[in-house]
């Protein structure tokens, strides 16, 4: 049986998304806190570059993936007016719920359904723009899921791919230590979950680097790739063109 990683385990394919919806059920009532806590509150500046980078149009088909919370969805939503059209999906129903109820209470109301980004039930050429913020890390077949990602946006469309990624060199022993010693006690203060943090330091350690991640998107049907460092390259911001 293939395997792969989940976090620094090794795995059978077929189990690791069993285990990623595991941790997300765990965190997803703290998952918006906790993002705020562990990023000091920088999340919201990297989202609010990614709707900027993307800059949607009114009329915009926007499919948000792994879209959890629904930061994107929510900016999105208000950039594409009453002719366009913002999906919101997750493959995890414990942060789709988190996600719609918050929308929903701010008056938000768009299409929302549990869905695996390696098999969209999309059709061809549909979106003009696709985000995935924080998920493409957890996903079991990254290449799959950007194949599908190009298979669904339409010619001259574009990927967001925002994703922590690899940090510059003079920081990177300070932040093994923020990501393996501090990260993990906050989850545990705060989330009541030391072990799903853990495995989020781990999972951004095995995720590809910027140049690696550009590559794959190219192989995978996109003729231009920008890479934008956020943050000495704490995070990484992926810009596909679909061909």
């Amino acid at each position: 049986m293939a395997t792969t990683d989940f976090g620094f385990k090794t795995v059978d394919e077929q189990d690791k998304a069993r285990r990623v919806r595991g941790v997300f059920d765990s965190v997803a009532s703290k998952y918006d806190i906790m993002n705020d806590l562990m990023s000091l509150g920088l999340h919201r500046a990297w989202k609010a570059y990614t709707v900027m980078v993307a800059n949607v149009k009114p009329g915009y088909k926007v499919l948000d993936i792994a879209g959890g919370t629904g930061d994107l969805a929510m900016a999105f939503a208000g950039k594409v007016g009453a002719r366009g059209q913002v999906v919101h999906t997750d493959i995890n129903l414990a942060m789709l719920k988190q996600g719609r109820d918050r929308l929903t209470d701010k008056g938000i109301l768009l299409p929302t359904m549990v869905c695996d980004a390696e098999q969209l039930p999309f059709a061809d050429a549909h979106f003009d723009l696709v985000s995935v913020a924080f998920g493409l890390r957890n996903m079991t077949h990254k290449d799959r899921a950007l194949k599908e990602m190009a298979r669904v946006l339409k010619p001259g469309g574009k990927l967001m791919v925002l994703e922590f990624s690899k940090i510059a060199p003079p920081l990177a022993k300070a932040y093994d230590l923020y990501s393996f010693e501090v990260l993990p006690r906050l989850g545990k203060i705060v989330a009541g979950d030391d072990a799903s943090y853990r495995y989020l330091a781990e999972s951004i350690r095995m995720h590809p680097d910027q140049q690696t991640l550009k590559a794959l998107m190219q192989e995978s049907g996109f003729a231009h790739v920008d890479i934008h460092n956020l943050n000495l390259g704490v995070v990484a911001l992926h810009v596909g063109i679909r061909c």
